[in-house]
């Protein structure tokens, strides 16, 4: 399986599908987060945090470009690459360090980086949506690796039709 759209009703929903990402990646990984601003691509991180038991403030990093996280002996590291002026600037900053292989890396505005950044194991799309009189939004995941496959597989087997509401499985 390598590809999952799903349905996002509100922000909860949003949250409750980054903590699935969550318990689907137990171990390192790669995922790009793609969308337009305001889309809930750091509302989605924030949901994944959560559900590894993190407590505090989780912005998006897009001054900084990186935020890290130790939580229960993970290396988390969310990067949000929207005010990267040119993907050269990633070497200056170290981003190889960041790509461990078990380090979990949540990379919002990951086309800024082409070229520099490591392949994805999953792309996640977050896009806007009308449904009925109001928007909501649809995720569509795909795999890009083995890890991503098993991700998505995972993330079909244990979403909740009520919470989620997946149109399609591919």
């Amino acid at each position: 399986m390598n590809e999952i759209n799903i349905l996002l009703a509100d922000e909860d929903a949003t949250m409750e599908l980054g903590a699935k990402l969550g318990a689907a990646l137990t171990g390192g990984g790669i995922v790009y987060l793609q969308g337009d601003l305001g889309a809930g691509k750091t509302t989605l991180c924030r949901g994944l945090l959560r559900s590894l038991e993190y407590l505090g403030a989780v912005k998006s990093p897009t001054y900084t470009l990186v935020e890290p996280y130790e939580i229960n002996n993970r290396r988390l590291f969310h990067f949000d690459l929207y005010r990267l002026g040119d993907g050269e600037e990633l070497e200056y900053m170290g981003i190889r360090d960041y790509f461990a292989e078990d380090n979990l890396c949540l990379i919002e505005w990951p086309e800024r980086g082409e070229g520099f950044l490591p392949a994805a194991d999953l792309i996640v799309k977050v896009l806007p949506l009308a449904m009925g009189k109001t928007m909501g939004r649809e995720a569509k995941i795909n795999a890009l690796s083995s890890l991503g496959s098993n991700v998505v597989t995972q993330l079909s087997l244990s979403l909740s039709f009520k919470q989620l509401a997946p149109n399609k499985v591919e």
